[in-house]
């Protein structure tokens, strides 16, 4: 079996460009990167497939050694299936992040950034509580005020309860 070394630097570079695109911050990018790894993984199923045979419908005196196997390319199909849903899901995130925030960069979150950095005891009042950019507005400000407020309320009634306040 000769494995031709124009596929497999193709693969490479698609791979590696893929890869590169997928670590980039737009979405868009991402998108791009999520589809040369598709393709990329497409090139190296055909080339693990083995050299281009007989279909094995054939059945005119042809030997099990002159078909070809039929399961790379039922995998290339699957994989071209599965490629196209979550591309159609990415651009649907895309599509949603451009109409809230009318750019499709990704931004590091406060409390992500705490929570990486060790800040395990950051108080809720603490983290950003802004609802604006959102499609629920004051109905998400709402809930969060509510949630702060039943908080309080526990501690108070923890307070009365026990007569020690929180550390």
């Amino acid at each position: 079996m000769s494995v031709s070394l124009v596929l497999l630097i193709v693969m490479a570079v698609l791979y590696a460009c893929g890869i590169y695109l997928l670590l980039e911050r737009s979405m868009t990018r991402v998108l791009l990167g999520f589809l040369l790894v598709g393709n990329a993984t497409n090139l190296l199923i055909l080339i693990m497939g083995g050299v281009a045979g007989v279909a094995p419908i054939v059945e005119d005196g042809v030997t099990p050694e002159e078909m070809s196997d039929p399961l790379p390319q039922a995998l290339i199909l699957t994989a071209i299936v599965i490629t196209f849903a979550v591309s159609a899901f990415l651009l649907a995130l895309i599509y949603r992040s451009w109409r809230l925030a009318s750019e499709d960069d990704l931004d590091d979150d406060e409390a992500d950034v705490a929570m990486r950095a060790g800040e395990t005891n950051i108080p809720i009042e603490e983290l950003d509580a802004s609802t604006d950019d959102t499609e629920f507005g004051t109905r998400a400000q709402a809930a969060i005020t509510e949630a702060l407020d039943l908080e309080h309320a526990v501690e108070q009634s923890r307070i009365e309860t026990t007569g020690e306040e929180k550390k």
